[in-house]
């Protein structure tokens, strides 16, 4: 499978930015959908985004490029070249979280609903953006003989971005569903959800991968899957213990 979709005159389009940017298109859709249900502006959401994306792919390069850095140091000319594929999940999560906090601060806004706005979109981007990684024949697993193994690289191995793929489009029906009929719940709890389901897989999945980035001995994507559970269950408290008002970042006033 070429990772090459289409050239144009010197430009080299591939399948791996194409998905990329499909997943941020729709995205920014299902978060306009979910927005409007909140009587939350267009406007804000491309603020939000404007600020998002770009710092989610700068802090996902950078996250890759930090764990593979012997290779970068000798090949600093790669450092830039994303197209190659090199985009870190937990890198992109981060940086995501970093322009959603620094917009909802400057703005006066909820960084908790605007979370949970944003996680269902984001959650489908990850799904749409793993199969980038089938056209680049990276992400994928040890050999296996099961049925639904794919041949990758002179062998028959897990498709590893395939089990991702599906874990974060289940999630995204979860989160759906959550914003639906989860009347009960607190401003940033669909948020929690998010943090606790994506890290639960990510650690199970990240066992059969070959190319996991390493920290010492430890997979990194599974410690971050550990962090990621513990952040989202301490959500899950900060939501009860300090609720906020829908629209600002003031905490909300108890009736007396």
């Amino acid at each position: 499978m070429s990772p090459i979709a289409f050239t144009l005159g010197p430009l080299t389009v591939r399948w791996y930015g194409i998905l990329i940017v499909t997943g941020i298109v729709v995205a920014i859709l299902m978060c306009r959908y979910l927005a409007a249900k909140k009587n939350l502006s267009f406007d804000d959401l491309i603020d939000y985004a404007l600020v998002m994306v770009p710092l989610g792919i700068v802090c996902a390069r950078t996250y890759y490029v930090l764990f593979r850095w012997s290779y970068y140091a000798e090949n600093p000319g790669e450092i830039i070249a994303v197209w190659h594929g090199g985009l870190a999940v937990h890198g992109s999560i981060l940086g995501g979280m970093l322009g959603l906090w620094l917009v909802a601060r400057h703005k006066g806004q909820s960084f908790r609903q605007w979370g949970d706005i944003i996680v269902p979109g984001l959650i489908l981007a990850q799904a749409i953006g793993r199969w980038g990684n089938f056209f680049n024949q990276e992400a994928y697993g040890y050999e296996t003989d099961l049925p639904w193994a794919m041949f990758i690289d002179g062998a028959y191995r897990h498709p590893t971005f395939l089990y991702e793929s599906i874990w974060d489009f289940l999630g995204c029906l979860l989160l759906l569903a959550l914003w639906r009929w989860w009347k009960t719940r607190e401003t940033g709890d669909v948020a929690a959800c998010y943090l606790i389901y994506y890290s639960v897989g990510r650690f199970v999945i990240e066992s059969f991968r070959t190319d996991s980035l390493m920290l010492g001995p430890l997979r990194m994507a599974q410690v971050i899957g550990i962090v990621g559970v513990l952040a989202g269950l301490l959500l899950f408290w900060v939501n009860r213990a300090y609720p906020w008002h829908e629209f600002t970042l003031a905490p909300r006033r108890k009736r007396r």
